[in-house]
């Protein structure tokens, strides 16, 4: 699984290494991103579910996690 983690992420939006780690990934990959910026999160699993990739979603505290797989 490849993990990515943008806790303290504050010169751009967590979304970048997001969106960079989808586009380089390979079909069958699977994926976890580790947020604690709520609005992030949310724009994180509506572009997800635009695209029609199923994920799961862990809440632990202030940390967010998503994990879906790329298709």
């Amino acid at each position: 699984m490849i993990t990515v983690d943008t806790c303290g992420t504050t010169a751009y939006s967590p979304l970048i290494p997001a969106i960079k780690a989808i586009c380089d990934a390979s079909p069958g990959d699977s994926l976890e991103v580790v947020m604690n910026n709520a609005e992030a999160f949310g724009d994180l699993k509506e572009y997800l579910s635009e695209l029609g990739i199923g994920f799961r979603e862990i809440y632990d505290g202030e940390y967010m996690t998503i994990q879906f797989v790329i298709t």
